[in-house]
């Protein structure tokens, strides 16, 4: 999907399903992979994962497809739907960043192939199969929000860890933290849901994608509203917020902020670029971390090369292209980080992640993005 979009309407399939993108093969030995993620994704899997696993398996050709959107997404698995008990062929062989649920009661019919069969399954993460625990879903590559921060500002040994010390720390430093508005990028929208946890008590189980009401909503809602109204006067600027995750991002590498909220894939590659100093620190807080979550391949179970899609599959867990993840594509490993080198459990200790809350969307979202303006922000045009 692209970055952390999760819903689309119904309109939307129906459009794209007659934009199908025609670069499948359906080829003996040729695996044709469709993705809707952003184009750091589609390169990784260009320059890194194809040529490894093309050369580890000879004659075998990997078929990168962008389907645009997770619109087109939808419409390939509804044609692979369709297929299901014929002898038409899908033409699709896996899908990354999809998630096996859609469409809604495929996999009831069986259109996804079970995955935990796979020699290095037993690596994954477990909290990233708590996330769902389908068995046709295959976590394998993750992304949550932390704090990334200036060393030369800010002692490591300082950085506040919990969610109070961080209160704590934005009050007794004004203007020195700022974060995004919440509809505008996963990184300020996901403070808000930190911070929604702990006028909660850190009860997660509270947030479920039907158990929404206006009335809940108010109770859950209003005690973080005033939380991030108290915040507001320490915050850059005496209370501004960022445009998005990029904009914060480069208020920190200017030195115009010590600390911001941050994708984790988003702060590692800003730092590889050049974007933010070699100097800035990244810490994930210990009680309870900041919202992430992981993204996940399918194979449907009537590809003409499931078999081949199985072996890919079982390729990116390995340590090698899971090394990567972290490395290249400043992703966290779907596997567990026992299976990463010590060198780099070493390197990246303050953000390997105990817990990954996932938020739900819907009418939760909707009520956070509207009222946040309303309450929190109300001087701030959303269109803006």
């Amino acid at each position: 999907m692209k970055r952390r979009d999760f819903i689309i309407s119904a309109a939307s399939v129906a459009a794209a399903a007659t934009l199908l993108p025609r670069a499948a093969s359906a080829a003996p030995g040729t695996i044709d992979w469709f993705t809707s993620s952003d184009q750091n994704i589609l390169d990784f899997w260009t320059n890194v994962v194809k040529p490894k696993f093309e050369a580890a398996n000879p004659g075998v050709t990997l078929n990168l497809i962008d389907g645009q959107d997770n619109a087109g997404l939808q419409a390939i698995a509804e044609r692979a739907l369709a297929a299901l008990g014929t002898n038409a062929d899908p033409q699709v062989d896996i899908f990354e960043g999809f998630d096996a649920r859609q469409p809604v009661g495929a996999r009831e019919k069986g259109l996804y192939a079970d995955v935990t069969g796979l020699s290095n399954y037993s690596k994954i993460n477990p909290l990233a199969i708590q996330l769902d625990g389908l068995p046709e879903n295959l976590p394998y590559r993750g992304s949550q929000v932390l704090l990334a921060y200036d060393t030369t500002k800010l002692d490591p040994a300082n950085v506040p860890k919990t969610w109070d010390d961080l209160v704590a720390w934005i009050k007794a430093n004004p203007g020195q933290f700022i974060y995004n508005r919440p509809n505008k990028g996963g990184s300020g929208g996901n403070f808000v849901r930190r911070a929604i946890y702990a006028a909660n008590g850190n009860d997660i189980t509270k947030f479920k994608v039907d158990n929404y009401t206006p009335e809940a909503g108010a109770a859950a809602l209003d005690p973080a509203w005033a939380m991030l109204n108290d915040l507001a006067p320490s915050l850059f600027d005496g209370g501004a917020y960022t445009s998005g995750n990029t904009q914060s991002i480069q208020l920190l590498g200017q030195g115009a902020v010590t600390m911001i909220p941050a994708w984790s894939d988003q702060a590692l590659a800003a730092i590889a670029s050049g974007a933010l100093p070699e100097t800035t620190g990244l810490v994930q807080l210990s009680d309870l971390g900041f919202p992430g979550n992981f993204s996940r391949m399918v194979i449907p179970s009537n590809g003409v090369n499931k078999e081949l899609a199985l072996k890919l599959a079982d390729f990116v867990l390995s340590e090698e292209i899971q090394t990567a993840v972290l490395s290249e594509l400043g992703g966290f490993p779907g596997v567990s980080w026992d299976y990463i080198s010590p060198e780099l459990r070493e390197k990246f200790k303050d953000v390997i992640p105990v817990s990954i809350p996932v938020f739900p969307g819907g009418d939760w979202e909707k009520a956070i993005n509207e009222n946040w303006y309303r309450a929190v922000a109300p001087n701030v045009d959303p269109a803006s």
